[in-house]
């Protein structure tokens, strides 16, 4: 019998994988405003009450999320706006609820809770530190959790890439596109973030819920990479064989008229030392996409 499951966002980049790899393990109560059949409003918190009380399900995935970084900095200080409504009030409405009703939250979070002036890889234990609206409304939903006194697990990740095609291109395809089309914007290489597997960070999720495991965990791959780099290794791997034009943040910060971090990698120790399966490293995660 399939394990019922509660959750936001499954029709998304990342939750649609979870979803994909354990469709025979759990079955899915969607929260979802789209649903045809019973739609689920998470910024309304009736809503979210009446879709949960009756659930028999122990979890609640909380993949949704408002992610358009460009778009969230044009709704700054709107607490109005859609990505505060989503990512802040959204997130409150399931903690109360699973509060509520006895639930065990798994959010999904971001390394852009953090500045991005540190040099060093991010840990669990610095401070949240967000430089644009984007992050300070994840950062928000994460304090809203951790304040709580309900069961919770918090799983950070960067710039996602999965291993089959999407409607909405990853952080992989992106560059393919780029590449494929000749329109590869140089590549910054003195800007640092930490890709994530999207495939494993399912397995990630299922390890979450098999073992209950409680707090705060970076789960995206562990390692640093620029954009240089990466389109590099995406470049070589693809045989596209493409020249890739070295660019600088800095020089681009001077045009942009929002902040932008500049590290967002994220050590995985803690997470490593505690799950019971090995990650990939993202040299073996690009070989295993298929464009």
């Amino acid at each position: 019998m399939k394990q019922a499951l509660l959750a936001t966002g499954i029709n998304g980049l990342v939750g649609s994988k979870f979803v994909e790899l354990f469709e025979n393990k759990y079955s899915f109560d969607k929260l979802d405003v789209a649903d045809l059949e019973n739609p689920v409003d998470i910024t309304n918190e009736s809503s979210v009450n009446n879709a949960i009380q009756n659930s028999t399900a122990d979890f609640i995935i909380h993949y949704a999320a408002y992610t358009d970084v460009t778009g969230a900095w044009k709704q700054k200080g709107d607490k109005f706006g859609l990505a505060y409504k989503v990512n802040v009030d959204g997130t409150k409405n399931i903690v109360k609820a699973c509060k509520n009703f006895g639930k065990h939250l798994i959010h999904v979070s971001t390394a852009y809770v953090f500045n991005g002036d540190k040099n060093e890889l991010y840990t669990e234990t610095d401070d949240l530190s967000p430089i644009e609206w984007y992050g300070q409304t994840k950062a928000e939903a994460e304090t809203a959790i951790t304040d709580s006194d309900i069961n919770w697990t918090i799983l950070r990740i960067d710039q996602p890439f999965r291993s089959d095609n999407y409607a909405r291109p990853d952080a992989v395809r992106r560059i393919v596109d780029g590449l494929k089309n000749d329109k590869l914007y140089p590549q910054f290489t003195n800007h640092f973030f930490g890709p994530t597997f999207i495939d494993d960070f399912a397995l990630v999720v299922d390890w979450v819920i098999r073992t209950k495991s409680k707090g705060i965990y970076n789960s995206s791959s562990g390692e640093s990479w620029t954009d240089f780099d990466f389109a590099s290794l995406i470049n070589d791997n693809f045989h596209f064989e493409k020249e890739i034009k070295k660019g600088d943040l800095n020089e681009y910060l001077k045009t942009l008229d929002r902040p932008y971090q500049r590290n967002t990698a994220m050590s995985i120790e803690k997470l490593k030392n505690e799950i019971d399966f090995e990650l990939k490293s993202v040299k073996q995660a690009v070989k295993l996409v298929k464009l």
